[in-house]
């Protein structure tokens, strides 16, 4: 699963979540955002937020509620609670960052 933040110099940016059913791995691929814009989309859409340029911190609840309504694999449900178990101890899923033509 991909947390994109993208955007452009003529866009407002946006956060989309993209390749729901791959519940092998989450990535945060920021685009043409600054960290600051990345941290602020973040916390706007009640995801998460931008450790620093490298983690990213997310919400599980808030992740799934995003991500369902794309998902098409009969297991998914399944598949999520078992990601969602690897939360840390804070409760939150840690995240690396790329960039999005890398994710």
């Amino acid at each position: 699963m991909i947390v994109e933040l993208v955007g452009g110099a003529e866009e407002r940016p946006e956060v989309r979540v993209v390749h729901v059913d791959d519940l092998t791995r989450v990535v945060l691929a920021l685009g043409e955002v600054t960290d600051e814009e990345a941290d602020g989309l973040l916390r706007e859409a009640g995801l998460g937020r931008l450790v620093d340029a490298d983690t990213a911190v997310l919400d599980p609840a808030a992740l799934r509620t995003a991500a369902e309504p794309g998902a098409t694999a009969g297991d998914w449900a399944d598949r999520w609670d078992a990601l969602a178990a690897s939360a840390a101890d804070d409760g939150m899923l840690h995240v690396p960052v790329q960039s999005a033509a890398g994710a």
